[in-house]
């Protein structure tokens, strides 16, 4: 009898754990469609938040699957790991300003980069699941390929998030022969997952484990490199790649857990950054391999042309004066305005100006800030209209019919050396054409170079006015003029 009943419950045992098994499948498959439409819902400024919220809830749901489909073993496990993680983002999201979200994004990449490489190294020392004897190969070179992704992505998050703090320079490292010193780590790193699989699939012993661990310190080298040869301007295409690469990282430990959720959530993220990345390239007219070598501020043909001249200042009444007698008036964002937090006071400024019947578009640069859609995410948290916010390619060709143009906090995005000098570091980068507009007035706290380290002869333009200080501070004294 209490043979039959020890069976009866691990038949029950069994069942339940299939059910629970089958339920979790069936909520991965919902996720991953609130997931598809959360990229769908991004993809335009009037649907992000649904996409935000889409994305939100497919998470949740994927998540609470997980412990679900593990409730009958390491339910308590998984309790103690989620709620001190939930804890610490939620802290970490409600103190980080909008500066400091680029820096953030790296710092999440290099989570997931790492635990790409612990589940790797994990699965190669006790697997979760079971791998037929046929399938072996296979599941250690999915661990190989995890571990490799996740070890660049992780350092080189670490070190982008490094350059975006401005902890260390943001002006590219090029090491003689760069190119062939990271060629010669990826063949070793080849070379090492053939011995790899050899010696962990021949069952002999378990020194598979050497291979593993020098490919993992080759990898995070290779993230490192990589990197810290690309300039500061480029540094919005690197946020987007590592986002890439986080989602590959995920993918591959989706593979090496049989999780199907975590490979199509992996693939979603990695083929959208590389995608994303692409179109930020080309916009900025440059090869896509060229950047993630090592893309703005290499080697020119020449020296770049020096920039002198005169800088004629403005004052607050005279910036005031101008947007009085301007029919139409163009504002060109930076990443100053979002160190400055000056995007309220000029949602205010743009309102009163639209109330005179001014014309008033702001021109967004593919590069603008530090992260992708930082401008444009700044502006609708200052509930400035979406239909008055345009790309770049969009108010270009209208640049020489504008009356005036107010560039805060901006630099390297409307720098005429990328267009004017072949030898400049950022020769060949489109950019906002504003000194072709009747007056330009740019607001700086002072004569820095921008974030690529490149003098702007913009400055020195005679239809181009600095208006120095903070630009909160200037935003606020033109608003309270243009109110009297």
């Amino acid at each position: 009898m209490q043979l039959i009943n020890s069976t009866d419950a691990f038949l029950l045992a069994s069942e339940a754990i299939e059910l629970n098994q089958s339920v979790a499948k069936v909520a991965y498959i919902v996720a991953a469609v609130m997931f598809v439409l959360s990229l769908a819902g991004l993809s335009h400024q009037t649907s992000a938040r649904r996409g935000n919220l889409l994305g939100i809830f497919g998470m949740v749901l994927a998540i609470a699957a997980t412990i679900f489909g593990m409730m009958m073993s390491g339910y308590l496990g998984m309790v103690i790991a989620i709620v001190p993680a939930v804890i610490i983002g939620a802290i970490l999201a409600a103190r980080v300003p909008m500066t400091g979200m680029p820096e953030l994004v790296a710092m999440l990449h290099s989570f997931v980069g790492l635990a790409a490489v612990l589940v790797g190294i994990s699965s190669f020392l006790e697997s979760g699941i079971d791998v037929p004897e046929s399938e072996h190969l296979i599941h250690n070179i999915e661990i190989f390929i995890g571990v490799f992704i996740g070890a660049v992505t992780f350092t080189g998050s670490i070190f982008a998030f490094l350059k975006l703090r401005g902890s260390i320079s943001g002006k590219p490292l090029m090491l003689p022969g760069r190119h062939l010193l990271n060629a010669l780590l990826i063949l070793a790193s080849i070379g090492l997952g053939v011995w790899f699989c050899r010696v962990d699939s021949s069952g002999v012993d378990s020194s598979g484990m050497v291979p593993l661990l020098i490919m993992t310190g080759i990898a995070s080298f290779l993230g490192i490199h990589l990197v810290m040869a690309i300039g500061g301007a480029d540094m919005p295409v690197v946020v987007s790649m590592l986002n890439s690469y986080s989602g590959w990282a995920a993918a591959a430990a989706g593979f090496m857990l049989k999780n199907h959720l975590l490979i199509v959530t992996g693939a979603l993220v990695g083929s959208s950054g590389a995608i994303l990345s692409y179109i930020m390239c080309a916009a900025m007219n440059r090869s896509f391999i060229s950047v993630i070598l090592g893309g703005f501020g290499g080697e020119s043909s020449g020296p770049a042309a020096e920039v002198d001249g005169t800088v004629s200042e403005f004052s607050v009444q005279e910036t005031v004066d101008l947007l009085d007698e301007a029919q139409s008036v163009v504002i060109v964002p930076g990443y100053g305005m979002a160190v400055a937090q000056a995007q309220h006071s000029l949602a205010e400024v743009v309102r009163i100006l639209l109330d005179r019947d001014k014309l008033v578009r702001f021109a967004i640069h593919p590069v603008a800030g530090r992260l992708p859609g930082h401008m444009n995410v700044l502006l609708a948290e200052a509930n400035v209209p979406y239909d008055i916010v345009l790309e770049m390619d969009e108010i270009n060709e209208d640049m020489s019919s504008t009356d005036a143009i107010l560039v805060i906090g901006a630099n390297d995005i409307v720098n005429p050396a990328a267009l004017e000098d072949p030898n400049s570091p950022i020769a060949g980068m489109p950019v906002i054409e504003v000194w072709t507009a009747a007056t330009c007035v740019v607001m700086k706290r002072g004569m820095a170079t921008g974030y690529a380290g490149v003098d702007n002869p913009l400055f020195y333009k005679d239809n181009t006015f600095m208006l120095f200080g903070d630009a909160k501070q200037n935003v606020d004294a033109i608003l309270n003029k243009l109110r009297e």
